[in-house]
């Protein structure tokens, strides 16, 4: 058996357990403090879990399916909103594995800016063009995107900083695939 196809069963679990908990910390969320996760200037404690994409190659597919069942589960939103915010997820999962080596003073700062630039131009967008009556002024579409941006920078530069930092000493190299290149 090849090294790789012994690593696929530890891929797709680690996979399915972050799709899982981003899903339930929603959930949670949503249901302790109503309209904080799902606002315009939301603080989806969940999304801190995007910092998990510098360690494991399974966790932007995982973050992704975790944030389209929140969505679809939970959330109560649009398809539309399921898809592009699910593709808006996607993507900066992408760009932040894909820049996780990139470091300012051992500090993964362009990585952790990547949720806030692509959420906040595809869902910013997403609720210029579909939720804002009078069709797309790029005023508002700044306004709308500079809300989700915001966000998701205090998401990340708060718990996400805290949990990059708590894996980063504590876990990576000691659990499969959750590495420290």
């Amino acid at each position: 058996m090849k090294a790789q196809d012994k690593k696929a069963p530890l891929f797709i679990a680690q996979a399915a357990l972050l799709a899982a908990l981003y899903a339930v910390l929603t959930f949670a969320q949503q249901l302790i403090f109503p309209n904080t996760a799902s606002m315009a200037v939301q603080f989806r404690a969940s999304e801190a879990l995007m910092v998990l994409c510098l360690f494991t190659p399974a966790a932007p597919w995982g973050l992704t399916l975790g944030c389209f069942l929140a969505n679809f589960l939970f959330m109560q939103a649009l398809p539309v909103d399921m898809i592009f915010g699910s593709i808006a997820t996607l993507l900066a999962a992408l760009a932040m594995r894909a820049l996780r080596k990139v470091k300012i003073k051992k500090f993964p700062a362009l990585s952790l800016l990547m949720p806030a630039v692509f959420n906040g131009i595809i869902v910013g967008a997403e609720i210029e063009y579909f939720f804002v009556e009078g069709g797309f002024h790029f005023g508002d579409f700044l306004l709308q995107g500079g809300l989700v941006a915001l966000g998701e920078l205090a998401v990340m530069f708060t718990l996400g900083t805290a949990l990059y930092f708590a894996v980063d000493k504590k876990i990576a190299g000691k659990i499969p695939m959750i590495t420290k290149d």
